[in-house]
């Protein structure tokens, strides 16, 4: 279990009593990681607690708020079991919902999304934002799912470790698992109300989705061959170039253009063709890049706390 909390601290020991129970009735090894988003409620306090307490339990304590992808990725980074499973720390998201995931798993998936159906929240801040940035993620990834923005997943160990999140990501984590060559399904799960707290979703943040969502079309896109993206800048370069090129020719040859005027132009045709030439070789480093690169997920934060049954 992977849970990033931020400012949680009334929800977080109802949600770990829940989780013990539905994870005790499963028969299975487990561990349940709290990712600390940097809290200033007492949530910290919390996790520690229970962490001493339960040898089923750690911690990762943020020194300061990074985001939930960022917590996200160092749950799935420190994570040890061969399924992953993933949710909100706001009791938003049902306990009881995880073996239907895992079943629904077990059928020869690799990543497994909850369809919040019956969604409770509330319907211009929450509903009608979320419903935009869904029906854009999907035609932007062609990752067919009702709710992409569900926190409730179940992962393979083999996909989630090879995925990257930074930004808003934690949203396109379907998208990504695609790239790899992961089976997705969606299960419709239980959605309850919120009990204590506010929630840390806004307007703002539906911006930053969707300027995530414009780099990740291209990444999709251009991923295994950056060279055509940057060949394609390349290529405008040197046409208008060429075009130039000839146009300044031609003046020259017919000695009708001003010195100050040609000296403009042949500066310009230079850094057209300067330009060209960048956008060739930057789409070169950016192949090295891809294959030779490491892309087995982003490394721990120095900027946070373990916290299990062995202490700090």
């Amino acid at each position: 279990m992977v849970i990033p909390v931020y400012n949680e601290r009334e929800n977080t020991p109802i949600l770990y009593a829940d989780l013990k129970t539905v994870l005790d009735g499963l028969n299975r090894r487990y561990e349940i990681l709290f990712i600390d988003d940097g809290s200033t409620d007492g949530t910290r306090e919390v996790l520690r607690n229970l962490s001493e307490k339960d040898q089923s339990v750690r911690s990762v304590l943020f020194r300061s708020n990074f985001g939930q992808s960022a917590a996200m990725a160092a749950g799935f980074q420190i994570s040890r079991g061969e399924i992953v499973i993933s949710m909100d720390g706001d009791l938003q998201n049902d306990p009881k919902e995880i073996p239907r995931l895992i079943e629904k798993l077990n059928e020869g998936y690799d990543v497994i999304s909850g369809w919040r159906k019956q969604r409770k929240d509330k319907f211009l801040a929450r509903k009608v934002p979320s419903w935009i940035a869904n029906r854009l993620i999907c035609s932007v990834t062609d990752v067919n799912l009702h709710d992409t923005g569900c926190s409730l997943k179940a992962y393979r160990k083999e996909v989630i470790k090879k995925i990257r999140l930074y930004g808003e990501l934690h949203r396109f984590i379907p998208a990504l698992a695609k790239i790899e060559g992961a089976r997705i399904s969606e299960v419709a799960v239980n959605h309850l109300p919120r009990r204590f707290g506010k929630s840390k979703y806004n307007l703002t943040r539906t911006f930053r989705v969707l300027m995530d969502l414009g780099s990740l079309n291209l990444f999709l896109k251009y991923l295994k061959n950056p060279l055509r993206f940057f060949g394609m800048i390349g290529v405008w370069f040197f046409g208008l170039g060429i075009v130039l090129t000839a146009w300044v020719v031609y003046q020259i040859g017919s000695d009708t253009v001003p010195l100050l005027d040609l000296n403009v132009l042949i500066t310009l045709v230079f850094l057209l063709w300067t330009m060209g030439f960048q956008s060739l070789f930057l789409g070169l480093i950016a192949i090295l890049i891809v294959r030779t690169g490491n892309r087995k997920g982003c490394t721990l934060s120095p900027s946070l706390i373990q916290w299990g049954h062995h202490g700090k």
